[in-house]
């Protein structure tokens, strides 16, 4: 989420000007979204401490945060991206790709990242759909 707010949007905001509540609102999301992700942890935590009486808590939270995401992701795909497309440059484009190739998760290296795999795999396997394969 921060490449997008600190590389994609500004770069949006400039060149569609019309799309500057619905980038604010994805930034909020973004924040809302760490804090989501946060609670949902901690509800996790205690589901597997306390056993079957943290459950629902942790299912209902889930599936709050799976409609948020949903939306929060179906607005960039329809709306921002689409938008980014047909306003972009050729080297807008290239300045984007190198500065996010400079900017890489440094969770995740700068090698492959298969090593992830098996992890996503079990994460589709047991994700509803549309996310997965449950």
């Amino acid at each position: 989420h921060t490449k997008e707010t600190t590389l994609l949007f500004p770069k949006l905001r400039s060149k569609v000007p019309g799309l500057s509540e619905t980038l604010k609102r994805l930034d909020q999301e973004h924040t809302n979204g760490e804090r989501a992700i946060r609670n949902l942890e901690h509800l996790m935590i205690g589901y597997e401490v306390m056993g079957e009486s943290r459950r629902e808590a942790f299912e209902n939270a889930v599936g709050r945060y799976v409609e948020f995401y949903l939306s929060h992701m179906g607005l960039e795909e329809q709306t921002i991206l689409p938008a980014a497309k047909a306003h972009f440059s050729a080297e807008d484009w290239a300045e984007l790709d190198q500065a996010f190739a400079e900017n890489r998760d440094p969770l995740a290296g700068h090698g492959s990242l298969e090593i992830y795999q098996p992890v996503v795999q079990k994460i589709l396997q047991k994700a509803p759909a549309p996310i997965g394969l449950g």
